[in-house]
Formats: structure tokens, C-alpha cells, sequence
């Protein structure tokens, strides 16, 4: 049950001292209420005489795996309570397993406090920007000038852009992380253009920060989460 504060109580759970101290800190900011943890055993006490608002888990912990403690804190206080892991991977199939673990959200570190922050504002669906500025994931509108109206075209295109967007995604996460920057741009060029075609709004606007600047760890964060969100997501009807 969500803490009833008007700042949200959120539990912070990190072995490294470092870390939990930059993160912590930048939560408070939001503002919110942190409670911190080194071990899933100091989580799960924790979980058990306060109510959060939301969990932010390392997926590595001394005692046990973020997926697991994150199992553990849902079989006792219920899946409505959002998730969101860290981690200091960058493989896609990693981040992808957290997601299919039951995590809302996952983010790479290390990373800024400003995309710290808003990753936590979109885990508490808190507003980062003003709802006139705020990219709805699908333009609909647009996408079907493109195709004189034919739904059925788009429904198609839809269809094919999120089979096609794992292979994409690694690609270019891969070639990031390699230095790649060459194969990186090539292909957010192309996802550019898909975005265009099937309406993808959210996701191509992330595509264009980071296109513009490859070696940006906020664009890449945005990307990433832009990107992870959309595979998580079924394709509107």
C-alpha cells in the first residue's frame, strides 16, 4: 500500500556505499523520502515495517539477485507496487531479463541525476515536463496521412517495426558499447525512419536526441528506457 505522505517513500536497496550515496541523493531531490538497503535481508525487514511507494533494486546484491529479492518482496506485499532495477550491465539480453523478471524499469549505470530523477518520476508516473511537451508514445494522426487513412497498412507496418525492434536494439546498444559510432548512427537512422512511418512518437524522439549525440549517457539512458518500454508494450489496437 503507497505511503500516505505527499512526498513519495521510496526504498533504495545498493551494496555499493558510493552508489547508495548518489542515489539516495538524488531521490531526495525529487523530493522524496529514501530508506536505503545493502542486502535483500535489510530490504525485505525494511519492506516489512514501512510501505513504499516504489523499489529501486540493484540487480546484484551480496544475498541474493535483484529478480530474486524483487520475487520475494511481490509474494509479500503484492505486484502494484512499481519496480525499477539498476544495474552496472549494458547487454541488452540483461536488461531485457530484468524487464521479463517483473521490473517496471531499468536503468545502466552509471548514469546523471538528472535521468536518475526522471526515470523515477516515470516509474511514480510523475510528470517530467508539462503534458503539453510530454511525447505520447503513438501519433496515430500522422501515421495514417502518411497511408491515406488504410488502418490496416499501419496495423501491418506496426507489426513488422516491433518484430524488427529487438534486432535493432541490440545492434545499436552494441555497437555503443563497442565505440562503434558509425553503426550506431547508421542504424538509429534507420529506426528514425521506421519511428516516422508506423508513428512511433515517443520512441523517435528519443531515436533524434541520441542520434544527434552518441556519446551523451542521458540520451542514451532515454533511448534505452524509450526503446525497453516499447518492447514491453503490446501494439494499440
Amino acid at each position: 500500500m503507497p505511503a500516505n505522505t505527499m512526498n513519495p517513500h521510496l526504498l533504495l536497496v545498493e551494496d555499493d556505499p558510493v552508489s547508495q550515496a548518489f542515489l539516495s541523493e538524488a531521490a531526495r531531490s525529487l523530493p522524496a523520502e529514501v530508506l536505503c538497503a545493502a542486502t535483500a535481508r535489510q530490504a525485505l525487514q525494511l519492506g516489512h515495517n514501512h510501505a513504499f511507494d516504489a523499489w529501486l533494486i540493484d540487480a546484484h546484491l551480496p544475498d541474493d539477485s535483484g529478480a530474486g529479492l524483487l520475487a520475494r518482496l511481490r509474494k509479500a506485499h503484492g505486484d502494484t507496487t512499481p519496480a525499477l532495477a539498476h544495474t552496472a550491465s549494458q547487454a541488452p539480453e540483461r536488461l531485457a531479463g530484468l524487464k521479463a523478471a517483473g521490473f517496471n524499469a531499468v536503468v545502466v549505470k552509471p548514469l546523471p541525476a538528472d535521468a536518475w530523477r526522471d526515470a523515477l518520476k516515470q516509474l511514480l508516473r510523475l510528470e517530467t515536463r508539462s503534458s503539453a511537451t510530454v511525447a505520447a508514445d503513438w501519433d496515430d494522426a500522422s501515421a495514417l496521412r502518411a497511408l491515406n487513412g488504410n488502418r490496416q497498412a499501419l496495423e501491418t507496418l506496426r507489426k513488422l517495426f516491433h518484430q524488427e525492434l529487438p534486432q535493432q536494439y541490440r545492434k545499436i546498444m552494441t555497437a555503443l558499447d563497442a565505440g562503434d559510432s558509425d553503426t550506431a548512427l547508421a542504424e538509429l537512422h534507420r529506426m528514425k525512419a521506421s519511428c516516422a512511418f508506423v508513428g512511433a512518437n515517443a520512441l523517435q524522439q528519443a531515436v533524434i536526441a541520441l542520434h544527434a549525440a552518441p556519446g551523451n549517457p542521458a540520451a542514451r539512458q532515454a533511448f534505452a528506457l524509450a526503446a525497453e518500454k516499447m518492447l514491453a508494450t503490446a501494439l494499440p489496437e
